[in-house]
């Protein structure tokens, strides 16, 4: 994927998807389903929310899910309790990787950090390894920034 060309008009869609929504999950929800049908070579995407010390499975697209992932386990968690941005090229590598669907070799979480506040993670897997770039990284930490600003 070009992600350069191709992310540009993806945050472009993102944008153009929210505008003039300001329901956080209804947004998650066609976030969601708008990089799942974008997004090639991936297997899932979606929301976690923070619900006290845990996340909690928001909106998504693919197969069932994690219900709750505790802070600071798994990618995920690692995401939120770091608030950075984590991408993982072998997810049978990460130390404490929660196997919520055993096809997933590759992830990518984006923090979702809104006025100093988390809110949740956004995740995207994909059943190849190594399948995030750089470029796929900022790209989806652009459209989290999107999602964030259409709930502000």
């Amino acid at each position: 994927m070009d992600t350069d060309l191709r992310g540009g008009t993806l945050v472009q869609q993102a944008r153009a998807l929210l505008s003039g929504e300001r329901d956080r999950i209804a947004n998650a929800a066609n976030l969601a389903a708008l990089l799942h049908m974008e997004l090639e070579d991936i297997n899932w995407v979606g929301f976690y929310l923070l619900q006290g010390d845990q996340l909690m499975l928001g909106p998504f697209q693919g197969k069932p899910a994690c219900v709750r992932i505790p802070l600071g386990q798994g990618v995920c968690g690692t995401a939120a309790a770091t608030r950075r941005s984590q991408r993982v090229a072998d997810v049978h590598a990460f130390a404490g990787h929660i196997a919520c669907d055993v096809n997933s070799r590759s992830e990518l979480v984006v923090p979702l950090v809104l006025h100093g506040r988390l809110l949740g993670v956004l995740d995207v897997d994909s059943p190849s390894p190594d399948r995030f770039s750089e470029s796929d990284q900022k790209m989806l930490e652009e459209i989290a920034a999107v999602y964030l600003a259409s709930i502000d």
